[in-house]
């Protein structure tokens, strides 16, 4: 049997902690890169909504008061094709609309990229070592 003296085990200890620390330390800044992640998401969000908002408002406005002027100037000639064109225009821009919202929701990044590419490169610099 061989005997350990104070100074080997000391060495194991002073490993295992050193380990556990520098474990916590990429747990932490993990963490933190996620959290930063999460945050600047929810504000991006939040500034897109706000906007959302008050551009459907002045637009919605300015499209029924735009519709009453169309509506009003051509009302003695030609009031229901003024009201048929200005339905199709507004139907077919929804739609457009409609599509270009499906369109942005699916080439969104992906939530959490930079903290998973980070965790990959962990993961390839662990899987090199060994």
């Amino acid at each position: 049997m061989s005997e350990k003296t104070p100074g080997e085990s000391r060495g194991l200890l002073e490993s295992l902690s050193t380990l556990a620390a520098t474990l916590v330390a990429i747990a932490h800044t993990r963490l933190d890169l996620l959290s930063a992640d999460v945050e600047e998401d929810r504000a991006h969000v939040l500034s897109l909504l706000v906007l959302a908002l008050a551009t459907l408002f002045f637009i919605g406005v300015g499209v029924v008061l735009g519709t009453i002027l169309f509506v009003v100037a051509f009302w003695d000639s030609h009031r229901l094709l003024a009201l048929g064109s200005l339905a199709g225009f507004f139907l077919a821009a929804g739609v457009g609309a409609w599509a270009y919202a499906l369109h942005k929701a699916r080439t969104k990044p992906r939530l959490f990229a930079a903290s998973l590419s980070e965790l990959l490169k962990d993961r390839q610099q662990l899987v090199s070592r060994s």
